[in-house]
C-alpha cells in the first residue's frame, strides 16, 4: 500500500512538471540535450574563442561584427528552408528522420571545432555557420512533435518543462567546461596562459552531449502518421506535392487570424531575445569584461533559469500564457536599459540573472501558444512559419548589430535599439485572443487528427 501511494505521488509531481510520460520526458530531454550547444557554443565559449583566439590580431569590434555576419548566413539559410521542410515533414511523416539529420550535420560541424587554431576565422565561421543550420534545423521538428504528444492542457507546462531541463543540462555541461578551462590543471590539461586544449575540448564535449542525449527521443516519441490518406502523391513528386501544400499552408495561416498574429508578434519580440542572447557575451568582451567572469555570468543564467522556467508553467496557469509572456517582455526591457549602461562584471552579473528569470519561460510560453493555436495535424508546416519567426531573431537583430556597429564604432548603441523589438511585438501579442484562436484550429482538424492526440492515448501510457 505504501509503495502504491509513494508511486502516486511521484506520477502526480511528474504530472505537476508536464512529464509523467515516458514520450513527454523523453521529448524533453532533447531540450538538455541541444541546450549543451546553445549555451556553450552560441552563448558562452565559442563567441569568447572565436574573438580571441580565431580573430586573434583584429580589433575586438570588427571580431563582433564577424560573429554577427556569420550568425546572419547560417539564420538566412535555415530560415529559407523551414517551411518546406516542414510541410515534406507532414507530408511523409518524417519528422525525426529529418530532425536525425540536421542534427548529424550540427554535431558534425560542433566536433570540428575542435581543430580551430589563433587565426582561423575563415574555419571557425564556416563551422558556426553550419553548427546553427544543423541546431535550428532540427529545433523545427522538434517542435512540430510537440503539439503531438501533449494535450491542449499540458502543452505550456511540458514546453516550459524542456525549457528547465535545458537549462540544467546546458548548465551541467557548461560548469564542467568552465572548470576544466580556468583551472586545466586539475584535469591534467596544459596551464600554460596560450593554450586553447581546454576551450577546445569543451567543443568536443558538446557534440558528445548533444548526441548521447538524444537518443531517448527517437527511441520514445512517436513518428506522428500522415492524416490525410486522400492526399496521396497519384504520381506526383513528393518535392512538387510539398510546394504545392506548403502554399495553401500559406494562404491558410490567413484564416488562423490569432495563430498568425501570434507568429507575427513572435518574429518581432524574439528578435529582441535571440539578439540578446546571441551577442552579450561578444559585447561583453568588447567592452572589457573579462572571459572568466563572461562564462560564469552565462552558467549562472543557466541555474536560475531552471526554477523559473517552471515557475512560469505555473504562472500560465493561474494568469494565462499570454500575460505571463507580456510581463516577461517588460523585464526583458529593463535588461537592456542596464546592458546600455552596463561597464563591470558586476553590471553583466545583474544583467545575466534577469535574462535568466524570464527568458526559458517566455519562449517555452511562446512555443506552446502557438502550438495551441494551429491545427496538431499541420504541426510540421506551421512549425516551419514559426521557425521563420524564430530564424528572424538570429538574422535582424545581428544584423542591425552589425550595422550600428559598423556606423559608430561601438555596439552600445545596438543595445538600446533592441527595446523597440519589445514594445511593438508586446502590443501585437495583446492584440491575441487565445481562446478564440484555439477554438478556430481544433475546428478545423480532421477526426484522424484528433483520434492520434494524446488524450487519445493517454489512458494506455505507462511511466517506466
Amino acid at each position: 500500500m505504501q509503495d502504491l501511494a509513494g508511486s502516486e505521488r511521484r506520477r502526480g509531481w511528474l504530472r505537476s512538471l508536464g512529464l509523467d510520460r515516458p514520450e513527454l520526458r523523453a521529448w524533453a530531454l532533447y531540450d538538455w540535450a541541444n541546450s549543451a550547444m546553445v549555451c556553450t557554443i552560441i552563448t558562452a565559449v565559442f563567441p569568447t574563442y572565436y574573438s580571441s583566439v580565431a580573430c586573434a590580431g583584429l580589433e575586438p569590434a570588427v571580431a563582433s561584427r564577424m560573429l554577427a555576419v556569420a550568425t546572419t548566413i547560417g539564420m538566412v539559410f535555415i530560415a529559407a528552408l523551414s517551411p518546406v521542410l516542414g510541410a515534406f515533414a507532414d507530408y511523409t511523416a518524417q519528422k525525426k528522420r529529418l530532425l536525425g539529420l540536421f542534427l548529424t550535420l550540427g554535431l558534425a560541424a560542433v566536433a570540428g571545432m575542435f581543430f580551430i587554431r589563433t587565426g582561423d576565422w575563415v574555419l571557425a565561421s564556416a563551422l558556426f555557420i553550419l553548427a546553427n543550420i544543423g541546431a535550428n534545423g532540427s529545433f523545427v521538428f522538434y517542435d512540430a512533435l510537440l503539439p503531438h504528444i501533449a494535450s491542449d492542457e499540458e502543452i505550456d507546462r511540458v514546453s516550459t518543462a524542456g525549457y528547465a531541463l535545458g537549462y540544467l543540462g546546458g548548465g551541467v555541461l557548461l560548469a564542467l567546461n568552465l572548470a576544466w578551462i580556468v583551472r586545466p590543471g586539475l584535469f591534467g590539461l596544459p596551464t600554460d596562459p596560450g593554450s586553447t586544449l581546454g576551450a577546445r575540448l569543451a567543443f568536443l564535449s558538446v557534440a558528445a552531449w548533444w548526441g548521447l542525449f538524444s537518443i531517448p527521443l527517437f527511441r520514445r516519441v512517436p513518428e506522428p502518421r500522415a492524416v490525410h490518406p486522400a492526399e496521396e502523391l497519384h504520381g506526383e513528386s513528393p518535392v512538387r506535392a510539398t510546394l504545392e501544400r506548403l502554399s495553401n499552408t500559406a494562404r491558410d495561416l490567413k484564416r488562423y487570424r490569432n495563430g498568425f498574429l501570434m507568429l507575427l508578434a513572435f518574429l518581432i519580440y524574439n528578435d529582441g531575445i535571440g539578439t540578446i542572447m546571441r551577442m552579450a557575451v561578444v559585447y561583453g568582451s568588447e567592452i572589457g569584461i573579462k572571459q572568466e567572469d563572461l562564462i560564469r555570468s552565462i552558467l549562472i543564467v543557466q541555474f536560475v533559469g531552471i526554477p523559473f522556467s517552471f515557475l512560469f508553467g505555473a504562472i500560465a496557469s493561474r494568469i494565462g500564457v499570454k500575460v505571463s509572456i507580456l510581463w516577461g517582455l517588460a523585464v526583458y526591457t529593463v535588461i537592456c536599459v542596464i546592458g546600455y549602461f552596463m561597464t563591470t562584471a558586476g553590471h553583466f552579473l545583474l544583467l545575466s540573472i534577469l535574462v535568466g528569470t524570464v527568458q526559458g519561460g517566455t519562449q517555452a510560453l511562446s512555443r506552446s501558444m502557438f502550438a495551441s493555436l494551429i491545427p496538431r495535424d499541420r504541426s510540421g508546416e506551421y512549425f516551419g512559419f514559426f521557425s521563420v519567426a524564430e530564424k528572424f531573431a538570429g538574422i535582424l537583430g545581428p544584423a542591425l548589430f552589425a550595422a550600428i556597429n559598423w556606423g559608430t564604432g561601438s555596439s552600445r548603441g545596438a543595445i538600446l535599439g533592441v527595446i523597440g523589438f519589445f514594445v511593438v511585438g508586446g502590443i501585437l501579442l495583446w492584440m491575441v485572443d487565445v481562446e478564440a484562436g484555439q477554438r478556430e484550429a481544433r475546428l478545423d482538424e480532421p477526426a484522424e487528427a484528433l483520434a492520434l492526440t494524446p488524450l487519445a492515448s493517454a489512458a494506455t501510457s505507462e511511466s517506466p
